[in-house]
């Protein structure tokens, strides 16, 4: 029995981008297409096989302690990116002021994929999900600088819209207009009490 299931939900790129400097911005740049590496996308400050730990992961280890980095890509859904804008009261939030690496079309429910799902593309291209990507205040300072008196709405706004973390499994490229199908674990749902 395969771990992992082919659904029939595909996704379409309706937008890629990089970080290129993270000391210096969250901002992201528009890109037409990425070259994914084992590190992540060529060239995008959270690329890397390790990265530090950080706040997220106190729970777990000291801040900047050397982990796996499963961080390498910020996928957001398009649908629920209009979801936050509409409650920010916002026209539209430009991808590149969350610092993401993806906007994804048509992949209902999206920040509640299952983790370790995979998104494939038809050129083999794959990413795992990791987990939901919690909001934070860093792309509400971003859009503040875009639209003073918007972004402290920014971290409400997104609950439960974020997106997902991601990193790459198999090494590609990816353009825009591409479409990912998404394969999710087989399993049952938790039941720790069972």
């Amino acid at each position: 029995m395969p771990a992992l299931i082919p659904t029939d939900y595909h996704g379409q790129i309706t937008w890629l981008g990089k970080t290129i400097d993270r000391d210096q911005t969250l901002a992201s740049v528009a890109c037409d297409a990425v070259q994914l590496t084992y590190a992540g996308v060529t060239g995008e400050a959270r690329s890397g096989l390790t990265r530090k730990s950080c706040a997220r992961m106190r729970a777990q280890y000291p801040v900047n302690t050397e982990i796996r980095n499963v961080r390498q890509l910020s996928i957001l859904c398009a649908e629920e990116l209009a979801l936050i804008a509409q409650a920010m009261e916002i026209d539209e939030i430009n991808p590149e002021w969350l610092g993401a690496s993806m906007i994804i079309s048509g992949l209902p429910d999206f920040t509640h994929t299952p983790p370790s799902s995979r998104l494939v593309a038809e050129n083999g291209t794959s990413l795992t999900i990791d987990m939901e990507n919690r909001p934070c205040n860093f792309p509400g300072q971003e859009i503040e600088r875009h639209l003073p008196g918007k972004g402290h709405a920014f971290k409400a706004a997104a609950a439960d819209r974020r997106g997902v973390t991601a990193w790459v499994e198999r090494e590609g490229d990816l353009r825009t207009g591409d479409a990912l199908r998404l394969h999710v674990p087989f399993q049952r749902t938790w039941q720790p009490d069972r």
